[in-house]
């Protein structure tokens, strides 16, 4: 089976190859962020959950500053390279059977490229229904992350949006598929 984090980041990478520099002042599911910056958002997390997990990935080809505006160059590329820096981190040796300490906790490494997985896949999502591409995003990916969010998100997670990492797991309109099951139960309307 293919790592759950590449996928989930390729899936984000099909997204925001559609995206076009008109989108970067639109709306996006989270109400805080613009396209420009849940773009400079994600790739910038791209580079610190590999930094999170292996330190020496922190400069592996990223030695800007933590505010970098990914936006006003070639954030394909720079998606490209975060993609390629993270599956890597995650890949090294040992690194999903070690415990991984993040500042809101200690889990195991698989349990963080999980996190990390769907992260990046639900700022796809939020990606696509910004720009107004199909957020059915990967069935079979996002029914494995859902499953891993209702053990992983607990309410000591949500709160305001800004404010908590994900909001008050909203409801999924009947027949909604897995990638928007996964934003709502995130905290997204869907």
């Amino acid at each position: 089976m293919d790592c759950p984090l590449n996928q989930a980041m390729q899936s984000t990478l099909g997204v925001l190859v559609k995206v076009q520099p008109r989108d970067l002042t639109a709306a996006t599911p989270c109400v805080s962020w613009d396209v420009r910056a849940l773009v400079n958002h994600f790739i910038g997390t791209a580079h610190w959950w590999a930094a999170a997990v292996t330190p020496e990935a922190a400069g592996a080809g990223h030695d800007e500053p933590a505010d970098v505006d990914y936006a006003a160059r070639d954030f394909v590329g720079a998606y490209e390279e975060g993609v390629r820096i993270a599956v890597t981190a995650f890949a090294a040796e040992g690194v999903l059977d070690s415990m991984v300490r993040l500042p809101f906790g200690e889990f195991p490494g698989t349990v963080v490229r999980d996190m990390a997985a769907m992260d990046q896949f639900a700022h796809g999502w939020d990606l696509a229904r910004a720009i107004g591409c199909p957020a059915d995003l990967d069935p079979g990916l996002a029914d494995r992350l859902l499953a891993h969010a209702r053990v992983a998100v607990t309410d000591a997670f949500r709160g305001p949006d800004g404010q908590a990492p994900f909001g008050p797991a909203a409801p999924a309109p009947a027949g909604a598929g897995p990638a928007d099951q996964l934003a709502a139960f995130l905290g997204r309307l869907v």
